[in-house]
């Protein structure tokens, strides 16, 4: 039996907003994590590309004592667009396809967006 290769259509790429109102970290990163995977489209190949708490996080610039550590609270004050890109990434492969997939991905604070002439189909994030 051979495999099943889908043809990649470039013509096929839909644009999605997502919103993200109200609904939980991480049941959002799932589903924005399998729409850049293609698992929502019956041809899902796994090594092709579809085209589409008191948790602290950590920086360290590379110097000694150079590590710096926010709470949750204090990244959504400044920039909740990085909570929902870091829960993303962690939920795309650890390779150069998660690398590509990634830059997919646009996060925009508000309703607003730039992209509209990108016609992005709307998508209700789970609760």
């Amino acid at each position: 039996m051979k495999t099943f290769l889908p043809k990649v259509n470039l013509d096929q790429r839909k644009w999605h907003v997502v919103d993200a109102d109200g609904a939980v970290l991480g049941r959002l990163a799932v589903q924005v994590a399998d729409i850049l995977r293609g698992k929502n489209k019956p041809v899902y190949t796994p090594h092709l590309d579809e085209k589409e708490t008191d948790k602290q996080f950590m920086t360290y610039s590379g110097w000694k004592g150079g590590e710096k550590y926010r709470t949750v609270a204090e990244i959504r004050a400044r920039h909740p667009e990085k909570l929902i890109h870091h829960a993303v990434k962690g939920m795309v492969p650890k390779n150069r396809l998660g690398q590509q997939l990634l830059t997919k991905l646009k996060v925009v604070k508000g309703p607003n967006h730039p992209h509209a002439a990108q016609m992005p189909a709307a998508l209700k994030a789970a609760a």
